[in-house]
């Protein structure tokens, strides 16, 4: 949608001298107005911070749910793949070398997930509120930040429990959430409208997401995967992410240029176009939900 303030000229309609706000739809596909997603900036920390009160609201545990799915997870898989299979780990212990790759791993599933179906949950602030509609699926990938800090603390007491030093390389941390957040949103505004308007799509998200985590080098490091072949599985963006997330919090080896020049052009040709479809599908939103 787009906007446009006018007077109302005297001897109109209204108050005399009156500021209007003409509310029409965009046109052209890449038409976004990020100045007014500035404007109502407020609205989207209002619509974050719901989504995060609503998530903790009369639950047993609290933010412990947060922790108990990671740590679940590595437990699981130090049992299976490190004693069990054997699984290199990069001259790391397993658990800490998985916990590493399952903290940003759990925020970017989890943002998918609920950017994903943030328009259909908001169906009657869509219809009667004007405001950039982008702001809802934003904060459906902003939400999960306070659980990526959560895990991130419990991460930084494993590293000082098995005794890995801290390095200049945490400096970096921000960088890649933000990267890591953009790709969570470019997948969201591809997901949102497409699924507001096939609710079929919705069942889908959770294979989506299943698969796109046995094809992340989460479980197995990335020099299991063959030379010739890691720059082309740097087009999953989660891959330059991962290793760059290992690199960073564990002071590992400096991960492969060319998988994260690769990974992050695929953020950003996915949220270039992911925003430009969103665009051309908000005009219709009202119809639909």
């Amino acid at each position: 949608m787009d906007c446009q303030a006018f007077d109302t000229p005297a001897g109109g309609f209204g108050w005399e001298g009156a500021t209007h706000l003409r509310v029409q739809p965009t046109t052209g596909v890449g038409r976004l107005d990020l100045r007014a997603v500035w404007d109502f900036r407020e609205l989207l920390f209002f619509l974050t911070w719901r989504d995060i009160s609503i998530r903790y609201k009369q639950t047993l545990l609290g933010a412990a749910w947060t922790i108990l799915q990671p740590v679940l997870t590595m437990v699981l898989f130090t049992i299976v793949f490190g004693q069990f299979a054997k699984m290199p780990s990069d001259g790391l212990p397993y658990s800490i070398f998985a916990f590493a790759a399952l903290v940003p791993w759990t925020y970017f599933s989890q943002a998918i997930s609920r950017s994903s179906v943030s328009l259909v949950n908001d169906p009657n602030l869509i219809k009667k509120v004007y405001f950039p509609r982008l702001l809802i699926p934003l904060s459906g990938a902003a939400a999960p930040l306070v659980d990526f800090l959560v895990c991130l603390v419990v991460l930084l007491l494993m590293m000082g429990w098995y005794g890995i030093p801290l390095h200049w390389n945490l400096l970096a941390v921000p960088v890649l959430l933000v990267v890591t957040l953009s790709a969570a949103l470019a997948v969201g505004v591809w997901l949102a409208p497409l699924n507001a308007r096939y609710r079929d799509i919705a069942y889908a998200i959770p294979f989506l997401t299943q698969f796109w985590f046995y094809a992340s080098p989460i479980a197995y490091p990335l020099s299991l995967v063959p030379e010739k072949w890691r720059v082309l599985y740097g087009l999953n963006p989660m891959v330059g992410l991962i290793e760059g997330f290992r690199w960073a919090l564990l002071g590992s080896a400096a991960p492969d240029q060319r998988i994260l020049v690769v990974s992050g052009l695929v953020v950003v040709l996915l949220l270039a176009s992911g925003l430009m479809f969103f665009t051309w599908m908000e005009r219709a939103l009202a119809d639909v939900i």
